[in-house]
């Protein structure tokens, strides 16, 4: 066994720069290596997984089934249902998770691995579809299997060749290609994709709706257009949103009113005093219906270059408003 090196022979910067290049070299070529190996087999592999009535069941060992985890997390979240079950933990009672609806995803790049090869029988008795992913082709797991993916590299970028690393590159990759083709087969939107990840910041821009988060009822403010300048301020102060609506008696929306119109107008000398809210306002403000996304309002608001925008029915009539603010605190924007 070689000694490890000295741990005081100083670092070697320049070796480790180099190793590392040579270490995206090797994973890279691993990559393209299989875009050339692709063909029938995998094309059946996603119309077999399409016509599944159940889950795609991925499996793996070491570092294949961390892999083969992410794997079935990527192909979750694509519209395909999918889960991740250890083979060692499958020979002790969660083959019982397994139904005859399913279908075996087995990962393992020699095709040999004991605790993966000692349950493939189970799998023939049941009925279960098996796909293999593997970098041997002529091995055990591949020659149990309905379809073989080959995921086979010439090396490993381990210098010793030994320790996983170009292999389950190529796995990741290889898996990755399949939740695509399956994500675009399947017809998947990214409404869809936002549907199964509500707390990230897609699923909030594509699932966050204006009536969401608009303010309404009491805390929307607005006032008639015979309102006095006096009145105008304190509903604006009282309601803080910067603005007001300027509604007929049917509540439409006739104008809006904001701080910056408020601002331009005492640089004009203007006399507030003798004017209404229908002399101040402005009429034909931009407005947004309550049942558009929240995004929609944010883009329009930023191509306006207002801060503001009111929320009206088919009618005209108001029903909300939201500024900026409401939109930070809702992380649309």
């Amino acid at each position: 066994m070689t000694p490890p090196k000295n741990p005081d022979q100083p670092f070697d910067a320049a070796a480790a720069l180099r190793l590392a290049q040579e270490t995206l070299e090797i994973e890279a070529a691993a990559v393209l290596g299989l875009r050339q190996r692709l063909g029938a087999a995998f094309a059946q592999a996603v119309a077999r997984i399409l016509q599944v009535p159940g889950r795609v069941v991925v499996m793996g060992m070491g570092k294949s089934g961390h892999i083969g985890r992410k794997i079935a997390a990527t192909l979750a979240s694509t519209g395909t249902p999918a889960m991740f079950v250890h083979p060692a933990e499958a020979s002790h009672g969660d083959l019982g998770m397994i139904t005859a609806n399913d279908l075996v995803l087995a990962i393992s790049n020699s095709g040999e691995s004991d605790e993966l090869t000692a349950i493939l029988p189970v799998f023939k008795r049941l009925g279960v579809p098996l796909i293999a992913m593997t970098g041997k082709p002529d091995s055990t797991l591949a020659r149990h299997a309905d379809l073989t993916l080959d995921s086979g590299v010439e090396k490993e970028a381990c210098p010793l060749n030994l320790a996983p690393t170009a292999s389950t590159t190529a796995q990741l990759a290889l898996g990755d290609a399949l939740a695509v083709a399956l994500l675009d087969a399947r017809g998947f939107r990214a409404e869809d994709f936002a549907r199964s990840h509500p707390g990230g910041a897609l699923g909030r821009k594509l699932l966050t709706y204006v009536s969401d988060i608009m303010r309404s009822g009491a805390a929307v403010p607005r006032v008639s257009p015979a309102a006095g300048f006096s009145e105008v301020m304190r509903e604006m102060s009282a309601k803080g949103l910067g603005a007001t609506a300027i509604v007929d008696a049917q509540d439409r929306v006739l104008g809006i009113f904001t701080d910056g119109d408020l601002r331009r107008l005492l640089e004009k000398g203007f006399d507030l005093r003798a004017g209404t809210a229908g002399d101040v306002m402005h009429a034909n403000p931009v407005t947004i219906s309550a049942d558009a996304l929240a995004v929609e309002a944010a883009e329009m608001m930023e191509q306006r270059r207002i801060t503001s925008v009111l929320v009206v029915d088919a009618e005209g009539r108001l029903c909300g408003a939201l500024n900026s603010n409401d939109l930070m605190r809702a992380k649309v924007i």
